[in-house]
């Protein structure tokens, strides 16, 4: 793979940063419910990541993929935890998400050897 996770979510930070100046009343919104929703309830933070990261390859987002595997690199998250969600993200997507969870095992990789 030629892509860089690391790289995506670097530039779609900084393109977001003024993004989130103009629009910082959506913004505070979306980030309060972000935090809201990945916060630990009866499900765990890693298991909420999961399941991120499964809708992310379902909807085949770069960025996506590459923040929330950074995030599950950061919970521990193992490789068969990955690929156990993997195998339900594929299950439900077919082929397409099949190519994605290609991406996602090409960034946990890259987030993993930081």
């Amino acid at each position: 793979m030629s892509k860089s996770f690391k790289e995506i979510t670097h530039d779609i930070s900084k393109e977001l940063r003024t993004f989130r100046k103009e629009a910082q009343a959506p913004m505070a919104g979306f980030d309060a419910m972000a935090m809201s929703a990945m916060a630990e309830g009866v499900l765990s933070a890693l298991q909420k990541e999961l399941i991120a990261t499964g809708i992310a390859v379902s909807t085949r987002c770069d960025g996506c993929i590459g923040f929330h595997v950074r995030s599950l690199v950061k919970l521990g998250a193992t490789r068969e935890q990955i690929n156990e969600m993997l195998a339900v993200a594929v299950y439900m997507g077919g082929g397409p998400s099949l190519m994605y969870a290609a991406e996602v095992l090409a960034a946990y990789e890259e987030f993993s050897q930081a």
